[in-house]
């Protein structure tokens, strides 16, 4: 259903002044709370994900409205959030390498969406510790007033933001209503073995213990009196922090849980089959406050026919950490095309933070190693990736089926790279891939050693990998190597509810202690 604004929804916004209001007259504008949760995608009970409950997100979604074709412009957090911070898609602002190394000021006049507000007469906070931002000023206390909406001035609204970060690896179990692991259902991507189930109901524990989070402050919303002059939004910063989600450009790294509740202004109820961006959230909670940026953001009000009418939404991703690799991502209702500019590099090369977090990746790597992956799961731990990777999501969901190379769908392909060449030249100018960034002939042919997290753990002090990336040498381990990891894992991935294990320190994946300081001659 098509999101339903009543009669005194933006048009009486609008007409608000942006100024704080007199001392004696309460100002009317909206308080806007956003809610973001980490490394999730629509794995909810209201989306139909079978095993978990989640009430207090479920009845969120019941106030309001549910997006159900919800996406972030990056698969990973400090990408992500620069865009969701300045409601512009990251390529732009040069804030689209993970982890950025030499962070600058944001260009052409942009300002973070919590300056606006502030500008405004707003007062700003942040509920938690992490900004996470490719851009500078990056600091908490730069980019907001507080830490939380009790310490505004009497009658002035606030713009709050706060972050559950406890779906992002590594998950604790529920010990009130632990998940039957025979209960989940798996992409079939995945192999379906116990050890993979067991990891997925955990991340499924996980995020109950979070919606128990969301549900608290909502409460407190509640108990100040607050809910009926506050716009909520819920949102995920990308992707579930699983094999082919958190990272990648499928479905499993984009799309996210998306929810607004505006009581009073927005109907409660809605399911809403928009073709949204996180970003459009930008737009939306300015637009509600009366505030105008004085640079016309990417993003578009939620409200808006440019959103109603969109037929595409659009992604990137380039380096994660010093994994070099950069892709480019096209989606409209039926159809989603990927263009790799780094075919030559494996999907699943070397990144400490993965193979430190990740089980599965384990698991997978020995099964793929002891040909006993079906061919479409198997197809990720290839050696190197097509050029272009087209997949027809109405009969396709989980992106298994490669089109590009099928003549029947030659003319879908044509405009779908014609409208992605378009945002990449004329939106986000976007700079592509450096040979230096490429980093060919900088390493040994081979990897000497039985694992890569060994060599570059060895190896910092001889070369400049914050320039470079880490080699992409594949596979990254020994299948006895494999072997050593999952032995690791499986007591942890196994462990009961109420049972305390500690979390395995993987071999290889530390920080190397010469950080980089001794470059290569």
């Amino acid at each position: 259903m098509k999101t339903v604004m009543k009669c005194l929804a933006i048009g009486v916004m609008l007409s608000v002044p942006s100024m704080v209001a007199a001392e004696d007259q309460p100002d009317a504008r909206p308080n806007v709370l956003w809610i973001t949760i980490e490394d999730w995608s629509p794995d909810l009970s209201c989306y139909g994900t079978k095993g978990l409950q989640t009430p207090h997100v479920d009845k969120l979604a019941t106030q309001g409205i549910r997006y159900e074709r919800a996406f972030t412009t990056s698969p990973v957090c400090s990408t992500s959030r620069s865009a969701m911070m300045t409601g512009f898609h990251q390529n732009y602002i040069g804030a689209n390498q993970h982890r950025e190394h030499h962070k600058q000021p944001l260009p052409y006049g942009i300002k973070p969406v919590p300056h606006l507000f502030q500008d405004a007469g707003y007062h700003t906070s942040l509920m938690s510790r992490k900004t996470d931002c490719n851009f500078l000023p990056t600091e908490k206390d730069k980019l907001f007033m507080g830490e939380d909406w009790s310490e505004r001035a009497a009658g002035q609204p606030f713009f709050t933001r706060v972050t559950f970060g406890g779906t992002h690896r590594s998950w604790h179990r529920d010990p009130l209503r632990p998940i039957d692991p025979k209960n989940v259902e798996i992409p079939p991507y995945y192999p379906d073995t116990p050890f993979v189930r067991a990891d997925w109901a955990n991340g499924l524990e996980q995020m109950q213990l979070v919606d128990r989070e969301v549900g608290a402050l909502l409460k407190r919303l509640d108990d100040e009196g607050l809910s009926n002059n506050t716009l909520v939004f819920f949102i995920g910063d990308h992707g579930r922090c699983h094999i082919r989600g958190k990272q990648f450009l499928y479905e499993g790294g984009i799309r996210i849980p998306m929810i607004m509740r505006w009581p009073g202004k927005v109907d409660p109820g809605q399911v809403n089959d928009d073709m949204v961006m996180s970003i459009d959230i930008c737009a939306t909670i300015l637009e509600a406050a009366g505030i105008e940026s004085a640079v016309p953001l990417h993003g578009k009000s939620l409200f808006s026919d440019d959103v109603k009418n969109r037929k595409y939404v659009f992604a990137a991703r380039d380096k994660m950490d010093e994994t070099h690799d950069s892709m480019r991502a096209i989606r409209s209702r039926d159809y989603k095309l990927i263009l790799n500019l780094m075919p030559e590099r494996p999907w699943c090369q070397f990144n400490r933070y993965k193979e430190a977090s990740y089980p599965v990746l384990a698991e997978m790597n020995i099964l793929n190693m002891e040909g006993k992956l079906t061919p479409e799961q198997a197809l990720f731990f290839a050696p190197s990736k097509p050029e272009v990777e087209l997949f027809d999501l109405r009969s396709d969901p989980y992106e298994l089926n490669n089109l590009a190379d099928d003549p029947n769908q030659a003319s879908v392909k044509s405009e779908l790279l014609k409208e992605l060449n378009n945002w990449r030249e004329n939106v986000i100018l976007d700079q592509g891939v450096s040979d230096e960034f490429r980093a060919e002939g900088v390493f040994p042919a081979e990897n000497p050693m039985a694992t890569v997290g060994q060599w570059v753990s060895e190896s910092g002090d001889k070369y400049d990998f914050n320039t470079t990336g880490w080699p992409a040498w594949y596979p990254t381990r020994t299948l006895a190597e494999w072997k050593q990891v999952r032995d690791q894992w499986e007591p942890y991935v196994f462990r009961e509810s109420e049972k305390a294990v500690a979390h395995p320190v993987i071999k290889y994946v530390g920080r190397d202690k010469s950080k980089n300081k001794k470059k290569k001659k």
